[in-house]
C-alpha cells in the first residue's frame, strides 16, 4: 500500500492549536508528539487518492503540551493541542516555508484581534457565571460605606495637618518647627486614635489584609505621639516633632484617598503609583525621625524618672524608663524591616497583576 500525505487545515487561539485532517473512515489512527516538539500522524483511511496509508509530521513553532485530543468522524480527523504558553503564533511551523499539504481552516480561522475579542467575551461570561454562583454579602454596601467614611475622615484629618504645617512653614520659616506640637497635636491625637480601627478592621474581616503590619505601625506611632511627645513637655518644643508629623501626614494624604476610591471601585493611575511608591523614601525617613525623637527623650526620662519601674531597696531606687526605650529602638528597626518587606510585596503583587492584564 502506498504511503501518502493528507490535506491538513489549521487554526489557532491564544491557548490552542486546531488541526483538521481530511481523511474519511480513518482507522488505526496514531498521533504522537516527539521530544523535538514534532507532531507525527499515521492513519489508514480514504483521502484525496483513495484508500491508503496517510502520514505527515509538523514541527511546531513553539512548545506545546503533551496532551493531544483527537476525534475521528466519517469525514475527517480533528486534533486539538494546547500551547505551553498562551500567546499568538505568527505561523504554525518552525520552518518559515509552509508545507504544501498545510492550509488555513477557514471554518475556525480568526485573526489575532478577533481571537482577543472572543477571549474577552469568554472571560466576561465566565466572570458573570462565577459571580452569579457566589452568594452576595447582604452587608457589603454597609461595609463599603463605613470604610469609605473612615478613609475620608482620616484623609481630611491628615490633610489639615499637612496644609497647616506647610502654610506655617512658608510664613514663619524655621520658627514653625518649634510650635508644631501646640498647633497640630489635637488633630494628630484624633487621627492616631482613629487609626486603631486599622488593626480592628482585618480582625472583623472588613478588609483582606494582615493585621500584624498595621498593628506595628499604629502601635509604634502611638508610642511616639502619646509617650514621647505627649508626656514630655520638654519634647514638645523640639524641631523633630515637625519632621515626624510632616512625614506621617505626607504618607497618609495619598494612602487614605487610594483606599477611599477603592471602596467605590475607582482608580486613578497617578494616585495608585504614589500610594505604592512614595513610601519607599518616606517610610524609612519617618522611622529615622522617630528614632531621633526617642534618643532625644532618653536623658529627659533619666532626669525626671517618669514611668520608672520601682525596685527593691537593695537593688536601687528604680529602673529608668530610658532602658525600655533603648530596647524599643531596636524593635523600631525590626518593625521597619517587617513593614518594608510587607509593602514591597504588596507593590510587586500590584504591578505584576497589572502587567498580566496588559499582556
Amino acid at each position: 500500500m502506498q504511503i501518502l500525505t493528507p490535506h491538513v487545515y489549521w487554526a489557532q487561539r491564544h491557548g490552542e492549536i486546531f488541526l483538521r485532517v481530511e481523511l474519511s473512515d480513518a482507522t488505526n489512527v496514531d498521533i504522537r508528539l516527539m521530544e523535538d516538539n514534532t507532531l507525527q500522524f499515521r492513519a489508514q483511511g480514504h483521502g484525496a487518492k483513495g484508500d491508503n496509508q496517510y502520514e505527515f509530521s509538523l514541527e511546531f513553532l513553539e512548545p506545546v503540551k503533551p496532551e493531544i485530543h483527537q476525534k475521528s468522524t466519517q469525514r475527517q480527523v480533528d486534533i486539538k493541542i494546547k500551547k505551553r504558553e498562551e500567546r499568538w503564533w505568527q505561523r504554525l511551523t518552525l520552518r518559515e516555508k509552509k508545507p504544501v499539504f498545510l492550509g488555513p481552516d477557514f471554518d475556525r480561522w480568526l485573526d489575532e484581534s478577533d481571537a482577543e475579542m472572543e477571549l474577552q467575551a469568554k472571560e466576561k461570561i465566565n466572570k458573570i457565571s462565577v459571580e452569579s454562583r457566589v452568594r452576595k454579602d447582604p452587608y457589603l454596601g454597609l461595609k463599603k460605606g463605613y470604610l469609605f467614611m473612615y478613609n475620608l475622615v482620616q484623609f481630611l484629618g491628615f490633610s489639615w495637618i499637612f496644609v497647616n504645617m506647610t502654610v506655617r512653614l512658608f510664613i514663619f520659616g524655621q520658627d514653625s518647627f518649634y510650635d508644631t506640637f501646640h498647633t497640630a497635636a489635637d488633630m494628630m491625637y484624633f487621627c492616631q486614635m482613629m487609626a486603631v480601627l486599622e488593626v480592628i478592621n482585618p480582625l472583623l474581616g472588613l478588609v483582606k489584609t494582615n493585621f500584624f503590619p498595621a498593628m506595628i505601625q499604629v502601635a509604634g506611632r502611638n508610642v511616639i505621639l502619646f509617650v514621647i511627645f505627649g508626656s514630655l513637655e520638654e519634647m514638645q518644643n523640639k524641631a523633630v516633632v515637625f519632621f515626624v508629623f510632616y512625614l506621617w501626614s505626607t504618607i497618609e494624604i495619598f494612602r487614605y484617598p487610594f483606599y477611599m476610591l477603592a471602596c467605590i471601585d475607582t482608580e486613578w493611575k497617578l494616585l495608585t503609583w504614589l500610594r505604592y511608591s512614595l513610601w519607599i523614601p518616606l517610610y524609612p525617613l519617618g522611622v529615622v525621625a522617630e528614632a531621633v525623637a526617642v534618643i532625644q527623650s532618653l536623658p529627659i526620662f533619666d532626669e525626671t524618672r517618669l514611668f520608672s519601674i520601682p525596685l527593691p531597696s537593695m537593688l536601687g531606687r528604680s529602673l529608668s524608663f530610658s532602658y525600655t526605650l533603648q530596647l524599643y529602638l531596636v524593635l523600631m528597626f525590626l518593625g521597619l524591616f517587617i513593614n518594608f518587606r510587607h509593602l514591597y510585596k504588596q507593590r510587586q503583587r500590584r504591578y505584576r497583576s497589572r502587567k498580566k492584564k496588559v499582556q
